[in-house]
């Protein structure tokens, strides 16, 4: 109920995609070979020495397949007592083809009375429990066969070679199919994990990482007792990081896109007469009707007296959800330039819109950064770039690119092609 009222659905069971192709092959192959063996007992009706035999099996045979034929159609219903019987249906056929047929006709190699639909029975055993059942079924064919016969002849030898070569090829083939299909599924719960855990490192990072980090910076500047309260923020800041950056992070259920796209906007918060700048999510305009959204409208309100925007006369749009990650991408870029590049740096921001993708650059005049500060700074636990820019472009199937020197600025290039979403769109290779 909790997942329904968040707009989330429990994962389905991974099913098999190469054995169940395999149950309507067997289903399709035992119905035909049952007709190819009715074929060919009514061929060779008057050769044998007890033709009512033969027809009383093959009627109860034709019974058996009618009552049971979607027995094969899924694992499901394919039980092992079914398998059994349908064994004993297959061996006990063999076995009869000595009482109704002539023993000069069974020399001569004439077919048993199930014929190639033993094979079935076989390859049952084989999806069903894989390549040790199929030689278990395999094995007790190639006896009945050589009692049937009574001698290693070379055409019996052959077909039972051939029955249980089949049978334990195709078993060993589906336990490795399946062993794929866990290590698939394995891998999918680990990177639905890996991603909903950046998902809530990124939403920590750009609310209550920077909350800790301006009580620190104001508490110390201030001092006495909101000195204490931000050595305090100060540990708690660390501890925090070190969780997003290496700790585990249960998943959690993704949330609903909101019905109207959360721009950042800015907020002065003063005390004691002294400004400080902050970052606040403020609502904008609900998308439109088509469910896309004008970048634009969310990017204008970062421009200030330190921020340049420039944009296209018309409008740029991408889907609500697209747009609302590149202007929390594009907030903490200017985050970035305000912590790292100081109070007096300029920054640019320009959107361009290509026919393909829409980019938006972001500029700065500051000093610049060290090579190897992103890396170092990744694993420190300091996840701006990593997660709250690079893992949203990331999701969106875009890219995030810095170039970078000392002394001459940052520049960082968002890359968002058209008509993705987050989680729902191809995903692209970073550029970074």
């Amino acid at each position: 109920m909790a997942a329904r009222r968040h707009g989330t659905r429990p994962p389905k069971a991974l099913r098999m995609s190469v054995e169940l192709p395999l149950w309507r092959a067997i289903t399709g192959y035992r119905i035909l070979t049952l007709v190819y063996t009715l074929c060919q007992v009514a061929f060779s009706y008057r050769h044998y020495a007890h033709p009512l035999g033969a027809v009383a099996y093959m009627g109860a045979l034709t019974v058996w397949m009618a009552l049971t034929w979607r027995r094969t159609t899924s694992p499901e219903r394919c039980t092992r007592q079914f398998l059994m019987v349908d064994l004993g249906f297959a061996v006990g056929g063999i076995l009869l083809t000595s009482l109704v047929d002539s023993h000069a006709r069974i020399m001569g190699g004439a077919p048993t009375l199930p014929s190639i639909w033993t094979a079935g029975a076989v390859l049952g055993f084989a999806i069903k429990g894989g390549w040790r059942w199929a030689a278990v079924a395999s094995s007790a064919v190639a006896v009945a066969n050589l009692v049937e016969r009574e001698q290693l002849a070379r055409d019996t030898l052959r077909n039972v070679v051939l029955v249980w070569v089949a049978g334990v090829a195709i078993g060993y083939v589906v336990e490795v199919a399946r062993a794929s299909e866990r290590t698939l599924a394995r891998a999918l719960q680990i990177e639905a994990a890996t991603r909903e855990r950046e998902r809530l490192a990124r939403d920590i990072h750009d609310s209550v990482l920077q909350v800790l980090a301006m009580v620190q910076r104001r508490g110390t500047a201030i001092g006495g007792e909101a000195a204490e309260l931000g050595r305090m923020a100060g540990e708690q800041e660390v501890a925090l990081r070190t969780l997003v950056a290496g700790g585990l992070v249960r998943p959690a259920g993704a949330a609903a896109v909101a019905s109207y796209v959360p721009a950042p906007a800015p907020v002065t918060v003063a005390h004691d007469g002294t400004a400080v700048t902050a970052v606040a999510p403020a609502r904008s305009a609900p998308p439109a009707a088509d469910g896309s959204c004008d970048v634009r409208a969310l990017l204008a309100p970062f421009a200030g007296a330190g921020v340049t925007f420039s944009e296209p006369g018309a409008p740029v749009e991408l889907p609500a959800a697209a747009a609302a990650e590149l202007a929390a991408a594009v907030s903490a870029a200017l985050d970035n330039v305000r912590v790292h590049a100081g109070d007096g740096a300029h920054a640019w921001i320009l959107v361009e819109d290509e026919p393909h993708a829409v980019i938006v650059t972001v500029r700065d005049d500051g000093p610049g950064i060290p090579e190897g500060r992103l890396a170092d700074a990744e694993r420190e636990g300091r996840l701006g770039v990593a997660l709250s820019i690079r893992g949203r472009l990331r999701d969106l199937g875009g890219s995030a690119a810095w170039v970078s020197a000392t002394g001459q600025g940052t520049e960082v290039e968002l890359t968002v092609p058209k008509g993705t979403a987050p989680e729902g769109g191809k995903r692209g290779k970073s550029r970074a």
